[in-house]
């Protein structure tokens, strides 16, 4: 067992961060970080050795995030008490300019994309994306680079039309 401990040492922060960019839950996230891990011990036999461990260990989490979204209901989440609420207005508008940049992140490559929402929305290092993904942190901050620059052009280009 000394070594599933230090397997969730080394790993427990990137499978976090991972879900994280995932379902932009912190609560959740760790939910789930610590069911990929129970998974992982139960289905330890299986790992092959045929890709690092923290790529194995974010496959299982991006199973039991998918599980997730298939059993949960829609729900709508209840303002903060005492924390200012946006007119509709505002609301409308912030939820159309997030929406259209996720629409714009989701036309991106699928590896520029993934890249993208594991930075942007997971927190994870360049390092930390390379090993989730199987590549070098190099490949990942080219990648992050290159989809940024894509999405700074959108910008401009869409300026131009309004």
């Amino acid at each position: 067992m000394d070594d599933m401990e230090q397997i969730y040492q080394a790993h427990a922060r990137t499978v976090y961060k991972f879900l994280l960019s995932q379902c932009h839950d912190a609560d959740l996230a760790e939910e789930l970080t610590q069911e990929t891990f129970c998974q992982a011990v139960r289905s330890i036999d299986r790992f092959k050795g045929d890709c690092k461990v923290s790529v194995w260990l974010c496959q299982i989490a991006k199973h039991l995030w998918y599980q997730h979204l298939r059993r949960r209901r829609p729900e709508e989440p209840l303002p903060e008490d005492g924390l200012p609420v946006p007119s509709a207005e505002e609301d409308t508008l912030a939820r159309q300019g997030h929406l259209d940049l996720l629409r714009r992140i989701h036309s991106l490559p699928p590896n520029t994309r993934e890249v993208v929402y594991l930075r942007a929305f997971g927190g994870l290092s360049f390092r930390e994306i390379g090993d989730v993904l199987g590549r070098t942190e190099t490949w990942a901050r080219v990648t992050f680079y290159r989809g940024k620059e894509t999405l700074r052009k959108g910008d401009e280009s869409h300026e131009e039309h309004s």
